[in-house]
């Protein structure tokens, strides 16, 4: 457990293991601590790195809204990588986390082994339904500053679980982190060069469609569809999961 500064910006985040470094983001709204069901098993082979994103969690929630955006967020996760002495790294997060994965990896693809992409969508590539997912980002911001975090109880898994300080990081990360700019990711996907799992829960209703794009147009991706679970799929059915994630890693040279 351990703080990074980030140009006057402190990240929580754990190291657990040693071996090629696996770097897991969580979604929006939720923490590191929706991972500690994977933690056992990848420690055993793997240097596992957690973290809390800006405005989540134990890390900061800077007031101003300008150190909210996906720029920001890729380039802690490369931070994080630089901390632990790692080159490159597994890749992957769930919803929000696997989002910016897509995200680190069009922007850093040298620095990619993998990618673990976990009940989560690759953005949009016509304006309009991004417009729409972006109002709906800025209600639910809206509704953080208003309501408080009231709501994450009746959130998933990974959400409903999660310990923050207050829910102000939460509307700014809503409205910098969790908007989109453009098409930039969802038309990264076919040019990706490395070995990609696509994990969805089979009640993430939706995420299916999404994953099933990408596992598409991915080149070679592999797809896992994870029984009895929602949109916390790592942690409604971690045995599944957990064997998913396995299968897949074992592959990779």
């Amino acid at each position: 457990m351990a703080m990074l500064a980030r140009d006057g910006v402190n990240l929580y985040y754990e190291v657990h293991g040693e071996g090629p470094v696996i770097l897991l983001t969580h979604g929006y709204s939720a923490t590191s601590q929706m991972w500690r069901g994977q933690i056992e098993p990848l420690a055993k082979r793997y240097k596992l790195v957690i973290w809390d994103m800006r405005g989540h969690g134990r890390s900061d929630y800077p007031s101003d809204q300008s150190e909210y955006s996906e720029e920001k967020t890729v380039a802690d996760m490369a931070a994080l990588l630089d901390t632990v002495g790692a080159k490159q790294g597994i890749i992957g997060g769930l919803s929000l986390g696997g989002y910016m994965s897509l995200a680190f990896n069009a922007t850093h693809p040298d620095r990619v082994k993998a990618l673990l992409i976990i009940d989560t969508g690759p953005g949009y590539r016509k304006d309009e339904p991004r417009e729409d997912w972006n109002k709906n980002a800025l209600r639910t911001a809206e509704r953080y500053e208003k309501e408080g975090l009231g709501q994450l109880s009746a959130a998933s898994a990974e959400r409903r679980t999660a310990q923050h300080r207050d829910a102000s990081g939460l509307a700014r990360a809503g409205r910098g982190m969790l908007t989109q700019k453009n098409a930039r990711v969802i038309e990264s996907l076919p040019g990706i060069k490395v070995p990609s799992l696509v994990i969805v829960g089979e009640k993430d209703t939706p995420f299916l469609a999404a994953s099933d794009y990408m596992a598409a147009k991915i080149p070679g991706a592999d797809k896992a569809v994870i029984p009895n679970a929602g949109h916390a799929a790592n942690i409604d059915n971690p045995q599944a999961f957990n064997a998913a994630l396995e299968s897949f890693l074992k592959k990779l040279k």
